[in-house]
């Protein structure tokens, strides 16, 4: 059901500006996160590096190279599919996470832990926990995608020199960590430029910032870096990306749960 209001609304996206088309906050939310989502279809594969930074209280840092895989799925309850692989350093070389977004139903997501030799199905009432002690929970690894939320138009704001729309949006699935969370859009290429979430309590938990963005197919914007800060426990984590490829061909093989074990 979400998928046709999805088509309905790109349609009327299509041939009339946002703030003609939406009468209500709630509307005009939605109709920015279905811009910004037709935005990013199509790219169907990609892989890339990524080296994340874990930074502590006291501002000790510590360093893990990654590989990731990612395949653009369609369907009524379907989302996008990744696969995350650590190389480095040696006590976690070998872990595998694999992720299948879905849009209503629960994600799907399995954790292979080398020095256990198994695969660690995470249940659904477990995804706010933190990712391979990173500030980015395991819900924040899912695929952003528009049916997983309801939405609110906040207000236009400037962000630095970006003229930028300001949503708040709940989560619909209902184990969330999270209360709310608040985007700053930019208004010209839909790119997410900074994201606020909110506990359960409803107190400001975290702040993702986005930067050097890159475009790729002349179409497709990626962020190389962003920033995660825990306002409660003061730590932060850093993702840079690098090496993006698109369109290499992955098929589902490259995405099979049955394999994590085997992976290098």
């Amino acid at each position: 059901m979400f998928k046709s209001l999805t088509v309905l609304l790109l349609s009327l996206i299509s041939v009339q500006p946002i703030s003609a088309f939406a009468q209500t906050a709630a509307e005009k939310g939605l109709a920015i996160a279905v811009e910004a989502d037709k935005r990013d279809l199509g790219w169907q594969d990609s892989t890339a590096d990524m080296l994340m930074i874990l930074s502590n209280k006291q501002g000790e840092k510590s360093e893990r190279k990654i590989r990731i895989k990612s395949k653009e799925v369609g369907g009524e309850d379907d989302g996008d599919k990744s696969l995350t692989v650590f190389d480095s350093p040696k006590d976690v070389k070998g872990t595998a996470f694999l992720s299948y977004s879905h849009i209503v139903s629960p994600d799907d997501q399995w954790l292979y832990l080398p020095a256990l030799k198994r695969v660690k199905r995470i249940s659904s009432s477990n995804k706010s926990g933190p990712f391979m002690g990173s500030e980015f929970a395991f819900e924040d690894l899912s695929s952003f995608e528009v049916g997983k939320y309801t939405y609110q138009y906040l207000r236009e704001e400037d962000l630095g020199e970006l003229k930028t729309f300001v949503i708040e949006y709940y989560p619909t699935y209902k184990h969330s960590g999270y209360k709310k969370l608040i985007s700053w859009i930019d208004q010209k290429e839909y790119r997410v430029l900074k994201t606020e979430f909110y506990d359960r309590k409803n107190d400001l938990l975290k702040t993702l910032t986005y930067s050097d963005y890159q475009h790729y197919l002349g179409k497709y914007w990626r962020s190389h870096k962003m920033s995660m800060v825990n306002h409660q426990s003061e730590k932060t984590t850093e993702l840079l990306w690098s090496n993006y490829q698109f369109r290499v061909g992955l098929d589902d093989s490259s995405f099979n749960r049955n394999s994590l074990k085997r992976i290098r």
